[in-house]
């Protein structure tokens, strides 16, 4: 057994977290040696009581770990701990690391340059537009945009990195096996090729309320700061925001509407300190990073630099302001490549989407 495996195991262990982790092996050296003490030598460490300290020396009895590998190995997996090099160096730093690291994809150096982008489930169209507009001028600059895959912001945030061909990071509130939500499958196996889906929980456990707080600290541990656009008085992003705080991460916060119950959360951020963010620039500045300023949009000729799919979705549009559906049907294409092709043709300022999810063409 490698110390990796055994990390596996420890992880996958009932009432094991990170700060127990830290302390066994402060006390026993390598997790392969915490696997191998007795109940006894166990309970002598601060923190691990008798039921822990059995549930670790009975670990063989109650977890498959040969069952675990295989898993990973379907599903294209590998786990990082703390003694790998690939592991991201702002997550040492947070009070409770992660044990284990299960990622699809890779973790580069430069992703150390990252910041989380957060918010409500049920966006406004405000909200969702700037989510994209963002998170399309963060990777552009070359910031990694890190997220949690889930529906609305999280959802548009990851979307958009993809169409400024830049990176991002997905951690999840579930095992890799078990990506959710279910219809983000076909956006997560895309984010594996252009960054990694992240996740600290074994390969089939299910996304939970517990689940979900705990990654959160994940998403801001991994980079400098973090982005909170709508959230309410009790989102989870708040929960983000309050982790990203103590790990001593900056905050930033998109205003919204003081009539907007679901923007409530996200300007009491701005009153309480967090830098208010009109543009991706406003973050930039603080790593001290140049970012070009928007052309001001006037008559041009036609575009004639479109690919197949561009030009088909831009014909599809016409004079007519077609829904989705509509430009589907019309361009042909698979539903994800409409998707990403009409966010890549919007963040090049050629469409526009309309309230109620109708498009039209800018040129």
């Amino acid at each position: 057994m490698t110390d990796t495996e055994a990390c596996i195991a420890l992880n996958m262990v009932s009432g094991v977290g990170p700060i127990r982790m830290r302390r066994l092996m402060e006390a026993f050296g390598s997790p392969q040696k915490i696997l191998g003490t007795n109940s006894t030598q166990l309970k002598k460490v601060e923190g691990i009581g008798s039921e822990v300290a059995d549930a670790i020396s009975s670990w063989e009895s109650t977890i498959d770990l040969s069952a675990e590998l295989a898993l990973m190995e379907k599903h294209g997996a590998r786990a990082l701990t703390q003694a790998d090099p690939e592991y991201p160096e702002p997550l040492r730093e947070i009070h409770d690391p992660p044990i284990v690291l299960y990622i699809i994809g890779s973790i580069l150096e430069s992703d150390k340059n990252a910041v989380g982008v957060v918010g409500t489930r049920k966006p406004s169209h405000y909200a969702t537009e700037t989510s994209k507009k963002l998170s399309y001028q963060l990777a552009y600059a070359g910031l990694t945009v890190v997220s949690g895959l889930a529906r609305g912001i999280d959802t548009a945030a990851h979307q958009a990195a993809l169409a400024a061909k830049g990176r991002t990071i997905a951690v999840i509130g579930s095992g890799l096996a078990q990506i959710y939500p279910p219809e983000n499958k076909e956006l997560a196996a895309k984010i594996s090729t252009a960054g990694a889906i992240v996740s600290e929980y074994p390969m089939n456990r299910k996304a939970d309320r517990q689940t979900f707080p705990m990654r959160n600290r994940i998403i801001s541990g991994m980079g400098f700061g973090i982005l909170v656009i709508e959230a309410g008085a009790k989102s989870g992003a708040l929960i983000s925001a309050n982790q990203a705080a103590e790990q001593g991460r900056s905050i930033y916060a998109v205003p919204g509407r003081i009539d907007n119950p679901g923007a409530m959360g996200s300007n009491r951020l701005i009153q309480q300190g967090a830098r208010l963010i009109m543009s991706a620039q406003d973050i930039l500045d603080d790593l001290g990073m140049l970012f070009p300023q928007e052309p001001e949009l006037r008559p041009t000729p036609r575009p004639s630099n479109l690919n197949t799919s561009e030009e088909a979705i831009y014909e599809a549009i016409g004079v007519d302001e077609p829904s989705y559906d509509e430009i589907a049907v019309k361009s042909g294409l698979p539903i994800s490549e409409v998707s990403s092709t009409l966010l890549a043709l919007e963040m090049r300022k050629l469409i526009r989407q309309l309230p109620g999810g109708r498009f039209v063409k800018l040129l």
